[in-house]
């Protein structure tokens, strides 16, 4: 984030990639699950990974814009309330970015197992409660439908963030130089 008011133009940058990473996986990175509308989605890693580099903002942003555009492009229109599911994803694993020391390469056993009750609250949050509550509010949609939609939505993504993501969020951790590790020869 920017220090006066605004976004940073490296946030901007970061949204708008992230949000074309979003649309691009969610298109070639999609397996369906055998539910109805319903997909076992890469694009969640993707979004805990820039939501953890680049904070909360970003991470709502990118849910927000990548689930708007990919839905518009590949189904005609956005479904509102899945959109608002993936902006409170990385709004939520946004928030632990301060918690989590991925900027310094710690992504050690208690950055990991920190991040994924991050991840598992946001996701459970987002696809348990908040998608299928805002099926029914929004589209009048039946409710052990989209309660099914949610429940195997959320499991999808809580497995698929912690396998891809901590993978992802390891990797990226070993491409940073540890606080404190570079010593100054006399």
């Amino acid at each position: 984030m920017a220090k006066g008011n605004g976004l940073s133009v490296k946030t901007i940058v970061a949204v708008g990639i992230g949000s074309a990473l979003f649309v691009i996986l969610g298109r070639f990175g999609s397996i369906p699950s055998g539910i109805p509308n319903t997909n076992i989605e890469t694009t969640y890693a993707l979004l805990a990974l820039m939501a953890l580099l680049y904070g909360p903002v970003a991470g709502l942003l990118i849910g927000l814009i990548g689930h708007t555009l990919k839905d518009a492009i590949f189904y005609g229109s956005p479904w509102f309330s899945w959109v608002i599911a993936s902006a409170v994803v990385g709004l939520l694993i946004g928030l632990a970015s301060g918690k989590i020391r991925i900027h310094d390469g710690e992504f050690g056993r208690n950055e990991i197992i920190r991040f994924n009750l991050y991840q598992i609250i946001a996701n459970a949050i987002a696809w348990f409660v908040l998608a299928p509550t805002l099926d029914i509010l929004i589209y009048a949609e039946p409710a052990d439908k989209v309660y099914t939609q949610g429940l195997v939505a959320g499991a999808a993504n809580i497995v698929t963030v912690a396998i891809l993501g901590t993978l992802l969020l390891s990797a990226y951790a070993r491409t940073r130089t540890k606080k404190g590790s570079l010593s100054r020869e006399a």
